[in-house]
């Protein structure tokens, strides 16, 4: 199992964790996303974990990943 965690500044509300957690969910492999608002943090955890793929939906579901 692989954990990855990406610095996302733009998440602030429930609609953002919604949004980033049904993307990211998708990705083949993931297991769990977790989205912390106060660390504007989102970690996933699967295998194998794509991260282009993880970026993508991110930026999908309407956030930029710092880099």
């Amino acid at each position: 199992m692989s954990t990855v965690t990406y610095n996302v500044p733009g998440v602030s509300c429930a609609h953002c964790k919604s949004a980033i957690e049904s993307e990211v969910s998708g990705v083949p492999g993931v297991t769990s996303v977790d989205v912390d608002l106060d660390a504007k943090t989102v970690t996933v955890v699967g295998e194998p974990l794509d991260e282009s793929a993880l970026v993508a939906a991110i930026d999908e579901a309407g956030y930029e990943v710092a880099s």
